[in-house]
């Protein structure tokens, strides 16, 4: 039977650990309960279908988390590029003959097994495996070199593909690339430079998207979603689209959960909102569990970052340290920016709650993120234990040589 005291099968960050069951758990309770009405609309009233398929899914969950986690985080370095280089083959895949799902051809179909998921979720992995080696391999003894910046333009095909198709998932990642390179300790004046041109060039998409007629925009992308998105976020009243409807939707929910929730199983917008178990779960969350419940969801992440923290501070390498940093931020900040949207403070973006919504492809990538970080803690907290037991025998040795001199 397994046991978290059991260091041959949980290693790493024990911490971590109780808080991935626990999301793991939350996500099983609230997809079953979120997932009431589409059982009734596709599998004839089977309310158990989803939460058994969910079950499954966490089963696997497990299955790549104690996977990743018993190599050595040198595994990760070498097989950076490796991972970038499916994820760009996959993304080009899914743009020229992709699947179309949720109005969006942003999905790979394996031909043979049927199997279809997200690459997005891959290049997610692969730009911040790339990232934190490119951001190693510069390392001097004052700062990160100039020279990182050319390394990571292997990452602009990879992050452009994914811009394409998925706006905030582009924005996030790119997010979290800069804040990799600010813990990377690249020259202060190159990354105000960097900030300016990132800016820059964020002006100039929201002049275009804006300025140019939309007929013209119809074949870049997901532009026009962009905009009718930002235009219901600045003036909500003024707007009438499906972002709206979704968006006005999870407010009620929120509005309905009060302090203390409907009681789980209760919940009314889950009839309404079309994706409460996946992009809305934490609406659903709100309106069960009240504040209390959002509370202790929102607790969970902020330990999670809390946790990455300490495992990057243990860290005596710079690769490792970087990788759990990147991980550790997409994951929170994903989190975030989910229930920003439920809420109301962001634009409707699309992103799921990690480990929490449904979604198979997700819910593999965020546990190999998982994965990675406790492989990483394991590392170093064996030669964290190593050097003490070290110090330790050094202590021992040179109490025992002072009792034998003094004897002599």
């Amino acid at each position: 039977m397994l046991n978290l005291k059991n260091k041959v099968v949980f290693k790493g960050d024990r911490t971590l650990w109780y808080v991935v069951i626990g999301l793991m758990l939350a996500s099983l309770i609230v997809v079953y309960s979120s997932t009431g009405s589409l059982a009734f609309r596709v599998r004839g009233g089977n309310t158990s279908y989803y939460l058994i398929k969910q079950l499954f899914l966490m089963f696997g969950c497990m299955v790549v988390i104690l996977t990743l986690q018993s190599f050595h985080y040198k595994y990760f370095l070498s097989f950076a590029k490796i991972v970038l280089g499916m994820s760009l083959i996959f993304l080009l895949w899914a743009k020229f003959a992709g699947t179309t799902l949720n109005d969006a051809g942003r999905w790979v179909t394996i031909p043979g097994i049927g199997f279809t998921f997200q690459p997005s979720e891959m290049a997610k992995l692969g730009i911040i495996m790339y990232c934190a080696r490119a951001i190693a391999f510069e390392q001097t003894e004052e700062c990160c070199s100039n020279n990182v910046l050319w390394r990571m333009t292997l990452v602009v095909p990879v992050l452009f593909l994914i811009f394409m198709e998925n706006f905030s998932t582009s924005a996030l990642l790119g997010g979290v690339c800069l804040v990799m390179l600010f813990v990377g300790r690249l020259y202060w004046k190159t990354y105000a430079k960097l900030i300016g041109v990132i800016v820059g060039l964020m002006i100039l998409m929201l002049a275009v998207v804006f300025i140019v007629p939309e007929k013209h925009l119809k074949s870049a992308g997901r532009l026009l979603t962009v905009k009718s998105r930002i235009e219901h976020f600045v003036n909500p009243s003024e707007t009438d689209s499906d972002d709206s409807y979704q968006s006005d939707q999870a407010k009620i929910a929120v509005a309905k959960g009060g302090l203390m929730g409907l009681g789980p199983g209760n919940s009314v917008q889950r009839n309404f909102l079309p994706h409460p178990y996946s992009d809305f779960i934490f609406a659903i969350i709100v309106e069960e569990y009240g504040l209390v419940g959002a509370g202790i969801v929102m607790l969970l992440y902020l330990i999670i970052l809390y946790r990455v923290g300490v495992i990057v501070r243990r860290c005596t390498r710079m690769f490792p340290a970087i990788l759990v940093t990147g991980l550790g931020l997409c994951i929170v900040f994903q989190a975030l920016i989910n229930m920003g949207v439920c809420v109301g403070l962001f634009p409707v973006t699309g992103q799921p709650l990690p480990l929490v919504s449904m979604g198979g492809t997700s819910l593999l990538f965020t546990s190999a993120s998982f994965g990675m970080i406790l492989s990483v803690s394991h590392t170093f907290s064996e030669e964290g234990e190593r050097e003490e037991k070290e110090k330790l025998k050094m202590v021992a040795q040179s109490i025992n040589e002072e009792e034998e001199n003094e004897e002599n």
